[in-house]
Parts: structure tokens; C-alpha cells; sequence
């Protein structure tokens, strides 16, 4: 009986133990990536955490639920892995930082026109992008 509760625990997607290693060792790296980003206006922190989310759920059980279960980023990496939508607060928060800090980087801190253009066409299509995902709320509402 004790075999089979050992038997029902989750296991990782791949049995390869170097594959495990690099992808626990990666989801790690995108974690430590993701809490600079917290600090650090220039990295982001959403997508590294989804990252490590993605790594974890192919070699790791217990990161990835305890990446899930974090209080601040679980609910938003689940709405992402279960739905690919995002909470329209969350949504508009990251298009506000996106125009504040880069845009504020392009008018202040940058000189050649030529990089001017090519950073604003970068945030323009990080909004853009932003903008086309779900919303959560949406999704809740319609039934799906």
C-alpha cells in the first residue's frame, strides 16, 4: 500500500535526470531573474516567472507547485497555463510600465534618432502584444 502512494506522486515529464538538471537548474536561473525584476525597472518579471513555470512543469513537481503556490505570481501563472489570459489590471499595469519607463528611457536617456525609432517600435510592440492577450475576467464571464 505505501508503494502506491509513492506510485500516485507526481512525477516530471521526462525521465532524463541531465534533462531535469538543466531545466531545474534553468527554471532557477529564471526565477533569480524574475525577483531582480521586481527591483530592477529594465527586466521584467512576469515573463521570467512564466519561464521558470514552463522549466519546473517538465522536471520539477515540487518548484512548480510551490512556484504555483507563491501568494503575489501563482494566480497569474495559473490563469496563464490554464487559459493564456491575464487579469486586465495586470494587463494595464504592465502597459503603463511599458510607456513610463521605456518611454521616458527614449525621450531622456537616448540620443541617435535611429535608436529612438527602433526602441519605440520594440515598446510599441511589447503594448501591442499585451493588449491582444485575454482577459481573465472575460473569459470567467463567457463561461471558458
Amino acid at each position: 500500500m505505501v508503494n502506491n502512494a509513492r506510485n500516485n506522486q507526481a512525477k516530471p515529464a521526462t525521465n532524463n535526470l541531465v534533462a531535469n538538471f538543466i531545466l531545474t537548474s534553468l527554471g532557477l536561473v529564471f526565477v533569480a531573474l524574475g525577483a531582480l525584476g521586481l527591483i530592477l525597472p529594465i527586466l521584467p518579471t512576469t515573463p521570467f516567472l512564466l519561464a521558470a513555470a514552463a522549466c519546473f512543469a517538465n522536471s520539477s513537481p515540487r518548484f512548480h507547485s510551490w512556484l504555483l503556490n507563491l501568494r503575489l505570481f501563482g494566480p497569474l501563472i495559473r490563469n496563464w497555463q490554464e487559459t493564456r489570459s491575464i487579469p486586465k489590471k495586470a494587463k494595464l499595469l504592465a502597459i503603463l510600465t511599458i510607456v513610463l519607463v521605456g518611454g521616458t528611457s527614449v525621450v531622456f536617456f537616448i540620443e541617435a534618432t535611429f535608436l529612438k525609432i527602433l526602441i519605440t517600435a520594440i515598446l510599441l510592440f511589447h503594448v501591442f502584444f499585451i493588449a491582444s492577450i485575454k482577459n481573465t475576467a472575460l473569459l470567467a464571464n463567457k463561461g471558458g
